[in-house]
C-alpha cells in the first residue's frame, strides 16, 4: 500500500486538492471533507489510468513539515 501527499488548498468558492506526486491528479469540492474523498477516487482512478496505458506508477517521495513563525 502506497500513501500519497495531498494538498488541500481553500479557493474563493471551494476547495481544491492535488498531489506533488502524481502531476494532473486533482480534485475540487464544497468542503475539506468532500474534496479528500474525491481526492482519493481521482487518485484510484489515476493509478489504474496508468496501470492500463503501461506506465510506471511514481513512488512517493513528497512529505510535508510545519514552520512556526512569531
Amino acid at each position: 500500500m502506497r500513501r500519497y501527499l495531498i494538498v488541500i488548498e481553500k479557493a474563493k468558492r471551494n476547495y481544491a486538492a492535488f498531489s506533488p506526486d502524481l502531476p494532473g491528479c486533482v480534485a475540487t469540492g464544497k468542503t475539506r471533507l468532500q474534496t479528500r474523498r474525491r481526492m482519493n477516487a481521482a487518485i484510484k482512478m489515476h493509478l489504474e489510468g496508468l496501470r492500463e496505458d503501461g506506465i510506471s506508477i511514481p513512488v512517493p517521495s513528497t512529505t510535508a513539515d510545519y514552520v512556526t513563525v512569531g
